[in-house]
Formats: structure tokens, C-alpha cells, sequence
């Protein structure tokens, strides 16, 4: 059962998926971590593939950049083949002085400038949350591994370059951790059709601290979340 978007048939994609931005870095998570692999997308370069990690299966695929681009896609992979656990492996500017480049935040929230909620008709403003059981997993698991992360709300904007530049402050002032492009849709999505999600990101740079990366490290170099998303499959 191809899509429009996904070349890939019924029982392609594991019913966990790990959802970079970048089709590039989920590719580089094929190669680097699972065995096994079968490429399952290249439709739009969109590349998905499925293998095996630690003998279980598990899929990765890129989402590209915003919410409509990450809706399209997780609406696909939960309606049409089944995927039941969805985890976003991305970046986000860090929004607090006490993050650093390279840290983990794990979104248990995320708010938004955005009117995707509108279309499910809800009379009021709509909260999305991760799904508990991955969240939980996924602390404990870089606990273990003594990687430091935050855990909080994040703002999914649909701006990237704000026409006021000091926007970001009042978000901040909110103590929302760091802005992304894609968790509110992702979780919204989720929570619609009764499965799990959760969004865990690389700080790849600070408005605090006028810091980044570049983006071959944002590419390569971000194995902490990887490593413990594929451990919540």
C-alpha cells in the first residue's frame, strides 16, 4: 500500500519508528546502528529504512522541516502501516542559560504558534503531551548512560527566522526550554489516533549564548538521542 509520499508496502515499517528532520540522518542511523537494513522510501529523497536493532525491528525515516511536513508523513505511517510508536530525534535552539550545545531535552510538552489543533474543532486550546511509558523510558535510559538532559515544554513554531528577534524571550520567560519545528504536530497526531509519541532533542544552538553547530555535526554527531530512542524500540 503505497502513498503520494511512501513507495514503501504493508509490513515494510516496524511499529516503531525513529523521525529525524533530516532524511541524511536517518540514513546515517541505518548504517551506523541497525543491521539487517531494506530501504522502504526514496520517494521526494524522503528516505526510510527498516532493520534490526538488538534483535528487534525498527524503522527510521526523515520528516523534513515544519508541521506539515511531520503531519503528512506520521499521519501515513500511523493510518496507513501501523506504526504505533513514533520518537523524533531532532535539534532545537536552547532557550534557558543553563543548556548547553550538545544537551538532550526530552519534550514532555510542546506549545506552538501555530493553528494545526484548529482542524479537530476542539472549542479550546489543546495540550500535546509525549506519551508517558516512552518519556519515562527514555530518562531512565540516559540516566543509565549518564547523559544529561531536560525535560520540559518546547515551543514548535512555525517561524524559524522571527520578524521580532526577541520573540523568543517571552517563551523563555514561560520556562519552555527550546523552540523546534514538529513535536506539536507529531504528538497531536498521536494522541488523535491512540498511539505513542515522544520527542527527544539535540541542542544545536543557544539564543542565550549566540551558539551553533554546523550542520554536518547536526548530521553525524547527535548519537546520544539516537542511541536512546533505538533503546525505547
Amino acid at each position: 500500500m503505497s502513498t503520494a509520499h511512501n513507495n514503501a508496502k504493508k509490513g515494510d515499517i516496524a511499529e516503531t519508528i525513529l523521525l529525524p528532520g533530516d532524511p541524511l540522518r536517518a540514513k546515517f542511523i541505518a548504517d551506523n546502528y541497525l543491521k539487517d537494513v531494506v530501504q522502504f522510501n526514496d520517494v521526494r529523497n524522503m528516505f526510510g529504512y527498516t532493520g534490526t536493532y538488538k534483535g528487534k525491528k525498527v524503522s527510521v525515516m526523515g520528516t523534513g522541516m515544519g508541521i506539515p511536513s511531520i503531519a503528512i508523513y506520521t499521519y501515513e505511517l500511523i493510518h496507513f502501516y501501523g506504526v504505533k510508536n513514533l520518537i523524533r530525534v531532532g535539534s532545537c535552539g536552547a532557550y534557558q542559560d543553563d543548556m548547553n550545545l550538545y544537551d538532550l531535552v526530552i519534550a514532555m510538552g510542546a506549545s506552538t504558534d501555530s493553528n494545526y489543533a484548529n482542524q479537530f474543532d476542539l472549542g479550546g486550546t489543546y495540550s500535546a503531551t509525549a506519551s508517558y511509558n516512552l518519556l519515562e523510558k527514555a530518562k531512565k535510559a540516559a540516566d543509565e548512560k549518564g547523559i544529561k538532559t531536560h525535560v520540559g515544554n518546547v515551543l514548535t513554531s512555525d517561524t524559524f527566522y522571527q520578524n521580532d528577534p526577541d520573540s523568543w524571550k517571552k517563551w523563555a520567560s514561560m520556562g519552555v526550554l527550546a523552540a523546534e519545528m514538529e513535536t506539536y504536530a507529531l504528538y497531536a497526531n498521536a494522541a488523535k489516533a491512540g498511539v505513542n509519541a515522544l520527542t527527544i532533542l539535540t541542542v544545536s544552538d543557544s539564543l542565550v549564548k549566540n551558539e551553533e553547530t554546523s550542520p554536518e555535526e547536526r548530521q553525524e554527531s547527535f548519537t546520544n538521542m539516537m542511541e536512546i530512542a533505538l533503546e525505547l524500540a
